[in-house]
């Protein structure tokens, strides 16, 4: 059975084929909304480049379904990666009419991921209408949480109602808790907190495995500041430019969702590789409040596992930029987190230096490899 998998973020889309955990084929379309790039191969075969004639996620998926039709793999089955799945889709399932219509009432709350995860299902249902779609989500790993780490500081009917704390990521932090048991599995049965650094950001305490705690909260606004999102935000900043400014629910939204967080700040990109070495001063505001805002989520997500054994590094900017891994380990010496200058550099998997009493590790992500297995396992 081959199983292609399905990737689509706010400014990407990767996909892959696999024969149940073997990989096929891997792609990354990449630049979406600007000069859009796609890159895939046959495994052992070398790159193919293509610039997409759309610069939008709808051409890439036309792109990478054709792609797919054309790969020779009979596709039984297509495995998606759903970024919400609201209270009550903790594990993956076969998609259905009446599941798909109770995630398309969920965009709300993730506008920039929902819609598009759901019109990818829609494209691909298309193209390979007896291939089985399976839904794996992102908020899924996170249904572990305690009631306290969930809820808010509201009316408990509105905790009911499905206003509580979601957390995302969570097929990332799962194929990290799978790979910490292979590799570490001393460090794995600890108190961990994984950080998934990327255009979208946030971090996650385990324990023994489960999500004990996420940054990320009702919506993907919540936590970290990302590459365009805020991240963190008091309410009443809300309420003040409803009540001051004037701004509309619309304004306000691509505010928060599209102006915001490395991009706002800086003024000049939400791409961490355009910031870094760049002398503006809004470069180096934007990096500093980044760090800063990781030191203090690594604090609280320590306190909520009752300690820490061990921290990883994953995502974009956590597999790739050496200089953020130095400077959040830095600013965690009082921790007693010590960093291997050399192996930080060389972007190896274990960057703990000697007398470190936490574990720092780099270990790369694979959503993909995560929804094929779920793919595999539920059918």
């Amino acid at each position: 059975m081959a199983t292609l998998t399905i990737n689509a973020g706010s400014s990407s889309l990767k996909f892959g084929i696999f024969n149940g955990s073997e990989v096929c084929m891997r792609g990354l379309a990449s630049g979406l909304g600007g000069e859009a790039v796609l890159n895939y191969a046959h495994l052992g075969a070398e790159k193919v480049t293509e610039t997409l004639d759309g610069n939008d996620a709808d051409a890439a998926l036309g792109r990478v379904l054709a792609i797919a039709e054309a790969s020779g793999f009979p596709i039984e089955a297509v495995g998606h990666r759903i970024v919400h799945g609201g209270p009550d889709y903790s594990r993956p399932v076969v998609l259905t009419e009446p599941i798909l219509q109770e995630l398309e009432e969920l965009s709300p709350l993730a506008p920039l991921h929902q819609p598009s995860n759901l019109a990818c299902i829609r494209s691909t249902q298309r193209t390979f209408p007896n291939a089985r779609q399976v839904g794996c989500f992102d908020t899924g790993f996170h249904r572990t949480h305690s009631y306290v780490a969930d809820t808010f500081g509201l009316p408990h009917e509105l905790y009911e109602a499905g206003v509580r704390r979601y957390g995302f990521h969570g097929l990332s932090y799962e194929f990290i808790s799978q790979s910490l048991k292979k590799t570490h599995p001393k460090l794995a049965a600890g108190r961990v907190v994984v950080m998934h650094l990327g255009s979208g950001a946030s971090m996650c305490a385990i324990r023994d495995g489960q999500s004990v705690a996420s940054t990320m909260g009702f919506s993907a606004l919540d936590g970290l500041p990302m590459g365009t999102r805020c991240g963190q935000l008091d309410p009443g900043v809300v309420l003040w430019l409803i009540q001051e400014r004037g701004l509309s629910g619309d304004e306000i939204s691509h505010l928060l969702y599209h102006d915001s967080g490395l991009k706002g700040l800086s003024g000049i990109s939400g791409d961490m590789r355009d910031l870094e070495g760049n002398d503006d001063p809004g470069a180096r505001r934007a990096i500093d409040y980044f760090i800063h805002q990781i030191s203090r989520e690594l604090g609280a997500l320590s306190a909520a596992l009752h300690g820490l054994d061990g921290i990883v590094f994953t995502g974009g900017i956590g597999e790739n930029s050496a200089m953020v891994r130095r400077r959040v380990c830095e600013e965690f010496k009082w921790f007693d987190v010590r960093l291997d200058a050399v192996a930080n550099e060389a972007k190896a998997q274990d960057l703990t230096a000697p007398g470190s009493k936490v574990a720092v590790l780099r270990i790369e992500t694979d959503e993909e490899q995560m929804i094929a297995r779920h793919a595999a396992d539920l059918l």
